[in-house]
């Protein structure tokens, strides 16, 4: 099922795959694409961050409940789970993209370790 999800994606997913997610564009992160996280398939993962991204089309429309509940299991998993609708992809990539660095950056440095003082530095009491 995967593979053939890849092989029909929409033009929104293919826009951003391509722009920004594809070939470790996004500060050296892997992505993979039409990924299986138990039942479910996502669009994008970058299992490194614990994060999906899925690019919502006109049926998502219909499935609101339904992506809740799937964003609540993700969720439960320890993933992000950050939704764009496939017009925002396809109109907005540059928002897009700027939405998905803003959290892969807070996410890094906030998984850097401080600095160690320098000598003769003192911590505060």
């Amino acid at each position: 099922m995967a593979q053939k999800l890849r092989r029909e994606s929409t033009l929104g997913e293919i826009v951003l795959w391509n722009n920004a997610l594809k070939n470790r564009k996004m500060y050296g992160l892997q992505f993979l694409r039409q990924y299986s996280i138990d039942n479910y398939i996502v669009d994008f993962v970058c299992r490194s961050v614990k994060l999906i991204i899925e690019v919502d089309g006109y049926s998502h429309n219909f499935k609101h409940d339904a992506d809740i509940l799937r964003d609540q299991y993700f969720n439960n998993l320890g993933y992000t789970v950050l939704r764009f609708t496939e017009n925002e992809v396809n109109t907005v990539i540059q928002n897009v993209i700027r939405s998905i660095e803003h959290y892969v950056l807070n996410i890094q440095n906030n998984s850097i370790p401080p600095a160690p003082f320098s000598k003769g530095e003192k911590r505060d009491t």
